[in-house]
């Protein structure tokens, strides 16, 4: 079987995956190339694809456990996966820098977003590479950084007042907090596949650095907000119809650009789940990452 071909869009992050049809089950060399592209490229891209709900399910679940968001609106074909629906009258809610679901102790591995209908202009998202940033570093500050955990806060990103939690409703809110309270993660983390360490705060939910001041806690992680933004870092995705984004979430943060209102935007998200992040330096007793 011919391999696919992998166009690469920058050299730090992002790559374009052609003849593939992910409407047809992959058998495991498919499945084992399109894993190592996006190791290598942390999000790829498929163009011209049309799948089904369930054909969309059944591909994020070769990867993993799909987790189910407590507030979006499941789609009604397959249910694990979850509907962004964004136009004048519910305004998007995804335009600042963040990490999928960091909120949970074992945050996604991946997410595979589905292009249903999009705007005539606008509407496109941007990813950041997180080894990169961690990289772009001085070495002092790394391993400060190395030694610290962040907080990370389902309120902090889905506020009581916010567009999401509005729309999903008081009681559904409530009980997603509760069930959902503050969790630590590494602020360096290291890749469990490919043991290279990353940047893993973001805007969206890491409210603070457990351990230090609030006003050094602010500085440092404003910095790091600002500083993964750079350029160098980002590869910018233009929508076309029927497009699929697949995104390793350990090692990326995005963006969705809000430029396309009054217009609609639906895409369709299922999430796969992942482990526990962990820094090399304070691994899980007997584990090893994948470079030793």
């Amino acid at each position: 079987m011919a391999k696919f071909q992998v166009t690469t869009l920058t050299p730090t992050i992002g790559a374009v995956v052609e003849g593939v049809d992910l409407s047809k089950p992959l058998d495991a060399e498919q499945f084992e190339e399109i894993h190592q592209a996006l190791l290598k490229h942390q999000v790829i891209f498929f163009e011209d694809q049309h799948i089904t709900p369930v054909q969309h399910r059944d591909f994020a679940a070769r990867f993993g456990a799909l987790h189910t968001h407590p507030l979006y609106p499941g789609v009604p074909e397959a249910p694990e996966l979850f509907i962004l629906d964004n136009h004048k009258d519910n305004p998007t809610d995804n335009d600042s820098w963040h990490t999928d679901v960091t909120f949970i102790q074992t945050p996604p591995m991946a997410s595979i977003l589905y292009a249903k209908l999009l705007p005539p202009e606008g509407g496109d998202t941007i990813w950041s590479n997180m080894r990169a940033a961690y990289e772009a570093l001085s070495p002092p500050f790394r391993q400060f950084l190395s030694s610290l955990d962040g907080v990370h806060d389902f309120a902090r990103g889905f506020p009581q007042r916010g567009i999401v939690a509005e729309g999903a409703g008081a009681e559904k809110h409530a009980k997603a907090v509760a069930e959902n309270p503050p969790v630590l993660h590494p602020v360096i983390r290291t890749h469990p596949e490919t043991g290279e360490d990353g940047l893993f705060v973001n805007f969206g939910f890491t409210d603070r650095i457990k351990g230090l001041r609030r006003k050094e806690s602010d500085a440092i992680l404003n910095m790091l907000f600002e500083h993964i933004q750079k350029p160098e870092f980002l590869v910018r995705w233009r929508w076309k119809d029927n497009a699929i984004a697949f995104w390793d979430n350990r090692v990326t943060q995005h963006y969705a650009v809000n430029d396309y209102l009054p217009h609609r935007r639906i895409m369709n998200r299922a999430t796969v789940l992942g482990d526990r992040p962990y820094h090399r330096s304070r691994m899980p007793a007997g584990l090893k990452t994948a470079a030793e």
